[in-house]
């Protein structure tokens, strides 16, 4: 655990760091093997991203190749319990994203005990690890004296046409988002937070994710989603404070105080029909999205970052409805991933893109651009929304005496 007089968690009192393990499916493994090390030494500082500040990571910095998302709901009714297990996490995250172990580590410790760390990760670099944490609407009931403080934006998303939402795979009271370059790494880090967790929470639905959907780094190239067209070509950039200010970060004025330099996530899982797009026409699969294939050139322009020309688009084109001229200059930073989670029994590849989106406000972003294009996209006919969840994300952790969620508690 933390370094220095910081509250310690016994492993041996209530199997503190949880003595229960996780069963995680389908994690894979890919990727390079990096440069072994030994528990607490220092990893390279190009592969850390700094875990303090006054935002979250896992937002506005680079997105990274690979996601583990969890959703949880909370098992105990005890308020201070809560606010420990806030703590624990925080506390075993400034670890994990340094690529140190959890605890006492893996191995070494008392032969009679479960170790702290599950050491799967060991040996590897922290891969840019960043862990967000948010809190869902039904944090704020009757059980924590939270109702007075719950965000009046923090409200249960409305129905949008054609969704098929899955209750097992949506909600949660907590979640938390594991993004990596190395999905082991990712793996570890819920995993690890889930065994600390056992008796307190419980996992509610985790999703892993592969190929970034999006990118905040827009001087890199833009990836492209399963159906194989660049997404996310006018994505917030990291570095646009301006644009971060304005559309993401929640600021004094919107309240609650605790909430100032947080913002707020809609997760929504969006199952595609593979093989019905796979065999649609290229120029059907154009108008669809109104960009080309190739470049990502909006229609009648020849790059892919050349204004685009609305009226040139049919009214049906993803990007027609999505842009900001056609929803009152609403924008979004995204961080979606695609996943790819078997078949569905039929033979049919159960696969999508996992939607992440930050912003500011969700009734003036999410909300009025996915009624629009859930009434009138002409992508629906390939697509539908099986899962969902909206969460408020507080600010960042400060200092080594901060913590997750301690302006809520206090």
């Amino acid at each position: 655990m933390a370094e220095g007089h910081e509250t310690r968690t016994s492993r041996r009192a209530v199997l503190g760091w949880g003595a229960a393990g996780l069963a995680l499916g389908g994690a894979a493994t890919a990727g390079a093997v990096a440069v072994a090390r030994g528990g607490d030494t220092p990893a390279a500082d190009d592969t850390e991203v700094p875990f303090h500040g006054a935002h979250q990571a896992g937002i506005a910095t680079p997105v990274q190749d690979r996601l583990h998302f969890a959703a949880f709901d909370v098992r105990t009714d005890d308020r201070a319990e809560l606010a420990r297990l806030l703590r624990d996490w925080t506390r075993a995250a400034e670890r994990m994203t340094t690529g140190r172990p959890v605890g006492e580590g893996a191995y070494g410790g008392t032969a009679e005990a479960p170790p702290d760390d599950t050491g799967e990760a060991l040996g590897l670099q922290p891969s840019r690890l960043t862990l967000t944490v948010g809190f869902g609407p039904s944090l704020f009931d009757d059980r924590f004296g939270l109702r007075g403080r719950r965000p009046a934006a923090l409200t249960d998303l409305p129905a949008f046409a054609g969704d098929n939402l899955d209750a097992a795979r949506s909600g949660g009271d907590l979640c938390v988002q594991a993004c990596a370059d190395d999905p082991q790494v990712a793996v570890h880090a819920i995993r690890n937070l889930a065994r600390i967790g056992f008796g307190r929470v419980a996992v509610r639905w985790s999703q892993l994710g592969f190929g970034k959907t999006s990118s905040t780094t827009p001087d890199e190239q833009t990836p492209r989603n399963l159906m194989g067209f660049k997404d996310g070509t006018r994505n917030i950039a990291g570095t646009d404070t301006a644009a971060l200010d304005q559309h993401v970060w929640v600021s004094q004025k919107d309240g609650p105080a605790w909430l100032a330099g947080g913002s707020y996530l809609v997760a929504r899982r969006i199952r595609m029909n593979i093989e019905t797009w796979d065999r649609t026409s290229l120029q059907e699969q154009e108008d669809v999205f109104g960009r080309d294939k190739g470049e990502g050139a909006p229609v009648g322009k020849a790059h892919e970052r050349d204004e685009p020309f609305l009226p040139a688009m049919l009214p049906t084109s993803h990007v027609r409805l999505a842009h900001p001229d056609s929803n009152g200059g609403a924008r979004l930073l995204r961080r979606g991933y695609s996943f790819t989670d078997g078949t569905d029994g039929l033979g049919r590849l159960d696969a999508g893109l996992f939607f992440l989106a930050y912003q500011r406000d969700v009734a003036r972003g999410f909300v009025p651009v996915q009624r629009g294009l859930a009434a009138h996209d002409g992508l629906n006919e390939y697509i539908q929304h099986v899962g969902s969840a909206l969460f408020a994300i507080p600010p960042g952790v400060r200092d080594r005496d901060d913590w997750w969620g301690r302006a809520l508690f206090s």
